[in-house]
């Protein structure tokens, strides 16, 4: 039997009751993403499947729901943060130079600043807006600034010109 037979054969057998086990566990929608994710990981490991596929597809499929209900929780104090912030009214025109820089950059390098400079969220915050590792978030967040930095140095008027002989930044 081929590895793809042999996971049809897994699939076929565990589906149904993964998916009434998952049902009365969450709401639909959630339902049908950690059934996906479960097949995934049973595809993954279907090494380590035994004979009797479901109750050890109940495991993988118990573990992806906590998974995602942790993820939810996280969105949801993320949300509620967000939404107790004040709002605070426009504080007049931006730098033309800057809303300029920040246009030149790329849309996830722009998400990525906001997020940081005008919500105010630490690197761990918006790991969990954008679903990733606030590891990976202090390294983008640190290359986006220098980028950042880079552009606005590009609009920098030149020496001579302008009134700005001798100045340095």
């Amino acid at each position: 039997m081929t590895r793809e037979e042999r996971f049809e054969a897994v699939a076929r057998e565990v589906i149904e009751p993964v998916r009434r086990f998952l049902a009365r566990r969450s709401d639909p929608d959630t339902a049908d993403d950690v059934l996906s994710e479960t097949l995934l990981v049973l595809w993954r490991r279907l090494d380590d499947v035994p004979e009797h596929a479901v109750p050890w597809a109940y495991g993988v499929a118990r573990g992806c729901l906590q998974n995602a209900q942790r993820s939810r929780r996280r969105q949801d104090r993320v949300t509620a943060k967000l939404a107790a912030q004040p709002v605070d009214p426009p504080r007049g025109d931006p730098d033309p130079r800057l809303a300029e820089a920040m246009d030149r950059l790329p849309d996830r390098d722009r998400e990525l600043l906001r997020l940081w400079a005008w919500e105010q969220l630490t690197p761990a915050e918006i790991a969990a807006v954008l679903d990733t590792t606030s590891n990976a978030i202090s390294i983008r967040l640190h290359r986006a600034k220098g980028k950042l930095v880079e552009q606005l140095r590009k609009s920098e008027p030149a020496a001579g010109h302008g009134g700005a002989e001798g100045r340095h930044r």
